[in-house]
């Protein structure tokens, strides 16, 4: 018993401490046996579907990266990440494919504010960022700022003219993604306007 344990934990560890239905059900744990689980505390269901080990480390962080692992972190939380913003944002910000369930987002924890994008430039630009030993896709500083620009009318103005400003003193900006991805995003002439003179 200990060893099935040990094994169902090392399981959940390896998959950001997260595990769905059909997961448990090819480790032999049916109804009954995820029920028994729950019972005796080792996991706890999270979502419909979905159970977290107990003793992982419940970072809201780790949920996220552990339910949606083809999600991107983007706007306000991709913001804070980079320093861009002092906010730290009470949901969190993903990018997903426009054609996702809109079901997969309904939780009670954590926050998630979902933003559907067109498939093909779902991954332009995408990086990694470690929270709480948890990894994440993340937009690059070139991607999240033409973003920004192209979406400017829904941001809050504060926002906006800090993550302008964090990202011109950024010394890792990359001004030639920047332009690349300005294109693609049919933005350039906007990004032009706004950050010519800094550029």
């Amino acid at each position: 018993m200990k060893n099935d344990i040990d094994l169902l934990e090392k399981t959940f560890l390896d998959n950001h401490g997260i595990l769905k239905t059909s997961q448990l059900n090819a480790l032999n744990y049916g109804f009954r046996g995820i029920q028994a689980l729950m019972d005796k505390g080792y996991i706890t269901k999270i979502k419909n579907g979905y159970y977290q080990w107990t003793k992982a480390e419940k970072s809201s962080a780790m949920i996220v990266a552990g339910l949606f692992p083809d999600a991107v972190l983007f706007m306000d939380s991709a913001l804070f990440y980079y320093g861009y913003s002092d906010i730290r944002p009470v949901e969190w910000h993903l990018a997903v494919d426009k054609n996702t369930s809109k079901v997969r987002f309904r939780l009670e924890y954590p926050f998630i504010k979902p933003y559907y994008v067109e498939p093909e430039v779902l991954k332009l630009g995408v990086d990694k960022a470690e929270f709480n030993n948890s990894f994440m896709n993340i937009y690059d500083r070139d991607r999240l700022i033409c973003d920004c620009i192209k979406y400017e009318a829904k941001i809050q103005k504060e926002l906006y003219i800090n993550a302008l400003q964090g990202y011109i003193r950024d010394e890792k900006k990359n001004i030639s993604n920047l332009r690349e991805y300005s294109k693609i995003r049919k933005v350039d002439k906007k990004v032009s306007k706004v950050l010519g003179v800094w550029l």
